[in-house]
């Protein structure tokens, strides 16, 4: 009976996330009603998970990184990526395509969400690539794909979230993506190339010139990703730490060195990003006292029960989990599903014996890809209000991005040492992690 009771819960909950519910309130209000009706145990265990996370030695990182991104995203600093990207790589075939896909991933992976980097790359780039003899429908389709490209690559938000919700290494995480995310961006820039040879594009010629200007202009925020990519990559720093370097810097570089932001903006940015980061750290804090829950009650274990009688193979549930993960991500925010999902998922898929990194990997593939899945991708809708499109053109336009992307989640998904590999070559092999 209390089974029955709690999978209702959990139904009624993902129903009310999807029709646009105050997430803290679903998942905390849900975790109250659960421990006193269901579990008949005292609510403080939620309570004790929300000082847990507070404490957590991680826990600095989320803040530190969106206030870092709010300054990035409030400066000028993706005209000057923009033109540093097309001075380096303008002279391929499809270079401005390429380029739009890189600078969309740094801009991702530095800002934590893509509709950041739709609204302050897409305004430049869609009308350079117009101009440059790119299809108007492809060039939207290109932009509206790449918004999310960066989502596997450091300091991206998503992973250090998914890695305290599933309880891992969020550095091994990072080392992991890595690949997958790489193998992303060479998908979507194979398109643009191809679509530049097609249609017999003009390349730019490389100017020496033009890229010592480009990273002139752009020579304080050049050191920013090796920092923070090459710290945590190579060991020199925790998450936490390149973080903290990395707001100090951000400050340094855009509001003293480039005075872009004055000291008026940067106390309205503080506010606006620590609005954001206190949403996000109820979500977190509530949705550990919900794992509790379903933990105290042996949901997971029953739900792996429940799965391991209707697939026979890691392979088959492997596929099951992908089709669920794409419902999910294109009914759902990343957050939210995050940890919603997570907690559940997890369990099962270790039980069939997934490794905890690589389900990492696979699920924020899944849900990046979500992004831009037809019938509500969150891409689909900024694309088309920043660019007065209708989302029915764009359900159309973003169909090759959507299917390269399929095939690169297939490639993620059955080949994990795509994702292990270089771990296993640093010699760190991930351990399961309590924050």
């Amino acid at each position: 009976m209390a089974t029955t009771i709690t999978i209702a819960f959990i139904v009624l909950f993902i129903v009310a996330i999807a029709v646009g519910s105050p997430l803290f309130t679903i998942i905390g209000g849900g975790a109250v009603v659960l421990f006193a009706l269901v579990a008949h145990e005292s609510i403080a265990a939620i309570i004790i998970e929300m000082g847990r996370l507070a404490n957590a030695p991680g826990i600095i990182a989320i803040p530190l990184f969106i206030f870092a991104g709010y300054i990035l995203a409030e400066s000028k600093a993706s005209g000057r990526i923009i033109r540093l990207s097309n001075a380096m790589l303008g002279w391929m075939p499809g270079g401005l395509a390429v380029v739009t896909v890189v600078v969309s991933s740094i801009f991702t992976a530095m800002t934590g969400a893509s509709g950041i980097t739709i609204i302050a790359c897409g305004g430049i780039l869609l009308p350079a690539l117009i101009k440059d003899g790119y299809n108007k429908d492809f060039s939207l389709g290109l932009i509206t794909a790449s918004g999310s490209s960066g989502v596997l690559f450091v300091p991206s938000l998503p992973i250090i979230i998914y890695g305290m919700i599933a309880r891992v290494d969020i550095t091994q995480l990072f080392i992991a993506c890595l690949v997958p995310g790489l193998l992303i961006v060479t998908f979507l820039s194979t398109l643009g190339v191809i679509h530049g040879v097609r249609r017999n594009i003009d390349t730019q010629d490389f100017h020496f010139k033009e890229l010592a200007g480009a990273i002139w202009e752009a020579k304080w925020e050049i050191p920013l990703p090796f920092m923070v990519v090459g710290g945590i990559y190579g060991g020199f720093i925790t998450v936490s730490e390149a973080a903290s370097a990395a707001a100090t810097y951000v400050i340094i570089s855009e509001c003293l060195i480039y005075r872009e932001i004055s000291l008026k903006h940067l106390m309205k940015i503080s506010v606006d990003s620590m609005i954001t980061v206190g949403a996000l750290l109820v979500v977190l804090g509530t949705a550990l006292g919900f794992t509790n829950f379903l933990v105290d009650q042996d949901v997971p274990q029953t739900i792996l029960e429940t799965v391991e009688r209707i697939f026979e193979s890691k392979y088959t549930f492997l596929i099951a989990l992908n089709i669920f993960l794409l419902i999910v991500g294109c009914v759902m925010d990343i957050f939210s599903a995050i940890v919603v999902v997570v907690p559940l998922i997890a369990p099962v898929a270790i039980g069939f014996g997934v490794d905890p990194i690589h389900l990492g990997v696979i699920f924020l593939a899944n849900l990046e890809l979500g992004y831009v899945t037809p019938p509500v991708g969150i891409n689909l809708f900024i694309a088309s209000l920043r660019f007065d499109i209708s989302v029915m053109r764009l359900y159309r336009v973003v169909l090759p991005f959507l299917f390269a992307l399929l095939v690169a989640l297939i490639l993620i998904s059955y080949i994990p040492q795509l994702s292990l590999f270089l771990i296993d070559v640093l010699g760190k092999r991930p351990e399961l992690l309590i924050i």
